[in-house]
């Protein structure tokens, strides 16, 4: 089973009931759900996921003056709802929080991830946030939310970059590709560095995959659920293979044709989908000349004017 049907599941058998009975006064102002870090708030667990952090249990999210009015009788009431639900153990909970079920200040959550109580008010501040925390902030599903309070700064987290930060990581991406797979690997082969070539192949594809999420909107997960996140793809679905392949095979003679060819294909199939979302106005399929066209559209000045390569 799922972690995330788990955890609706054992709020609806046990949950609900118990807030409804022991906190009707304080009921609208709880909101209820599951997200943050975990591959069950991203619905990527599985059976290797059972053996640590894995557990019928959900969130309540509640304002820091609704913490120090009853949350701690909250947190009691949580802890003693059943062990153990559908073959499933609940772990320990600390008597004052901190684990990542239970009673979690809305704030609290918040500056976690977005290092503020609130969804980022500045593009530099949007800039600088790692993607994954990003989508620790907007991830899994609230089940309950009367008050509106979490799910406020949570949908707009939801809506994406500004756009000016989304094109500014673009850019910065696709130097990043044409200087690793481009330009550098070659180099590195022909210099008979083999260990050089496959690390310049995996800066090729850590920015494939970092441009690929953009491209689609998404908020690029935690690097170990990169390639799994990328099967829910609308654009450059069918590149994780090819990403793979490079990044698994060697650096000799006989598979640098097929590499480079794959790297070309790659960063040819960007090229286009950038002109064809006005995203940029280079004529030829290079990525560093599409990266100064990209800036270009840029908007807001200080991103504008920033070193291409910042701000990944």
């Amino acid at each position: 089973m799922k972690g995330l049907e788990l955890s609706r599941l054992f709020y609806e058998e046990y949950g609900r009931a118990m807030i409804d009975e022991l906190f009707p006064n304080e009921a609208g102002r709880i909101a209820i759900g599951l997200a943050g870090e975990g591959s069950e708030c991203l619905g990527y667990d599985d059976d290797v996921s059972c053996d640590h952090d894995f557990e019928p249990g959900f969130c309540l999210w509640i304002s820091r003056e609704d913490e120090e009015r009853f949350g701690f009788r909250l947190e009691r009431a949580y802890s003693k709802l059943p062990r153990n639900f559908m073959g499933y153990s609940r772990q320990i909970q600390s008597p004052v929080g901190g684990n990542r079920h239970g009673v979690i200040v809305i704030d609290e959550f918040y500056k976690r991830f977005l290092g503020a109580p609130s969804a980022p008010d500045s593009l530099m501040h949007w800039l600088y946030l790692p993607s994954h925390s990003l989508l620790c902030a907007s991830n899994g599903e609230v089940f309950r939310d009367d008050l509106g309070a979490f799910s406020a700064v949570r949908e707009t987290v939801k809506r994406g970059y500004p756009i000016d930060v989304k094109l500014k990581k673009l850019a910065a991406h696709a130097v990043f590709m044409y200087q690793s797979g481009i330009y550098n690997y070659e180099r590195c082969v022909k210099r008979g560095e083999s260990a050089a070539a496959q690390l310049a192949v995996f800066e090729f594809v850590k920015h494939a995959i970092s441009f690929s999420y953009l491209m689609n909107d998404k908020y690029e997960p935690f690097y170990k659920w990169a390639y799994r996140g990328m099967k829910d793809f609308t654009l450059f679905a069918d590149i994780a293979p090819m990403l793979e392949e490079i990044s698994t095979t060697p650096n000799n003679s006989a598979s640098f044709s097929e590499k480079t060819k794959i790297i070309n294909i790659i960063s040819d199939a960007f090229c286009r989908e950038l002109v064809s979302e006005e995203l940029s106005g280079a004529k030829d399929n290079n990525l560093e000349a599409h990266a100064y066209s990209i800036i270009k559209r840029i908007s807001d000045a200080n991103l504008r004017n920033m070193h291409i390569m910042e701000g990944v």
